[in-house]
């Protein structure tokens, strides 16, 4: 049985080439891969051939792709393009493979998840991670997102079994994580207004509210986490998400996976070497140095902040900590 063409433009010849292999060393897929650096070629090919699914540079589109029998046509797009083809899906360019692919069959297969006109977002997820435990990881995480959030729009997210973020800030939280995640399990469509109706502020930096139950955390599976990162990408406004990253996660390196980069806070005692020398050897052990690049170890110095404080959350962007949140971000220009 002939298979269906999944065909990528892009002038960076280089992208399309590298692209093309990966697809062709995945055995999951149904397609037939073909790569073009030019119009010109993808034109000769297109007028002979049915292509299922283009994936098109924004730089390549012209008007002459619309002679092309396409079933689908999706946009790669390097964060802003002529706003003529905000008609068509699109899909970011500079993530992971994986995260590419796994954006365009969403939208493939299911045609109402990305209404006409809707773009998928450039969403930068920045994870704060560390196998240790008392290192001021979500001290951190929340200096980072209200200082980023000066600038971007940002969503924090906790993923810890037991967070404390509610005696952080100083309040209650009515809903939830797990409500969003329960409305999702639902099939429930407008996501805008199911979000609109849970995210809470603190000083510019939006964020859900953790789980109330540990077993919340430990019983979502990858793909459903993937299928919320999705919905935030496509459907919010946030350039950002922070998420502050436990260990009760399911499969954790899948995770991080989905993360731009990942923040890990370590100590230097003979014990926290040996626990960090454990998890990078795992990561070894079972191939993923592609995830162990986009980690960066921390050594932080602490806050100093009164535990009773009233204003725990200010206090922290104008710490000790603080200060190296934004030494961070000027080095690393976010």
């Amino acid at each position: 049985m002939k298979k269906a063409v999944f065909a990528v433009c892009d002038p960076e010849k280089e992208y399309a080439h590298n692209f093309m292999e990966y697809l062709n060393q995945k055995q999951s897929h149904p397609y037939e891969i073909q790569a073009f650096s030019s119009v010109e070629t993808l034109m000769e090919y297109g007028r002979k051939h049915e292509i299922e699914i283009l994936l098109i540079s924004d730089k390549a589109m012209c008007p002459q792709i619309q002679e092309l029998a396409v079933s689908k046509l999706m946009i790669l797009s390097e964060g802003v393009h002529s706003p003529q083809l905000d008609q068509y899906p699109s899909v970011y360019k500079y993530q992971s493979s994986d995260n590419v692919i796994r954006e365009v069959m969403a939208c493939y297969g299911e045609e109402s998840a990305v209404p006409e006109g809707r773009i998928q977002r450039p969403l930068k997820i920045l994870g704060v991670y560390s196998p240790l435990g008392r290192v001021l990881k979500t001290s951190f995480a929340l200096a980072l997102g209200q200082i980023l959030a000066r600038n971007q729009a940002v969503l924090f997210l906790s993923l810890e079994e037991y967070s404390a973020l509610n005696i952080m800030m100083g309040r209650e939280f009515e809903k939830n994580l797990s409500d969003l995640l329960y409305y999702l399990r639902q099939g429930y469509s407008n996501f805008t207004h199911l979000l609109s109706g849970i995210v809470q502020s603190c000083n510019n930096m939006d964020f859900l509210a953790p789980v109330q139950f540990p077993s919340d955390i430990r019983g979502i599976r990858p793909e459903e986490w993937e299928s919320m990162l999705q919905a935030f990408a496509v459907y919010s406004s946030y350039e950002v998400m922070v998420v502050d990253v436990g260990n009760g996660l399911e499969d954790l390196t899948g995770f991080l996976k989905n993360c731009t980069k990942i923040y890990m806070p370590v100590q230097e005692d003979w014990v926290s070497k040996e626990k960090i020398r454990q998890f990078d050897r795992n990561l070894q052990i079972s191939g993923q140095e592609e995830l162990s690049r986009r980690i960066e170890k921390l050594h932080l110095p602490y806050h100093g902040i009164q535990r009773d404080s009233d204003s725990y959350m200010d206090q922290l962007v104008w710490s000790a900590l603080g200060d190296s949140v934004k030494e961070l971000l000027r080095k690393e220009a976010l």
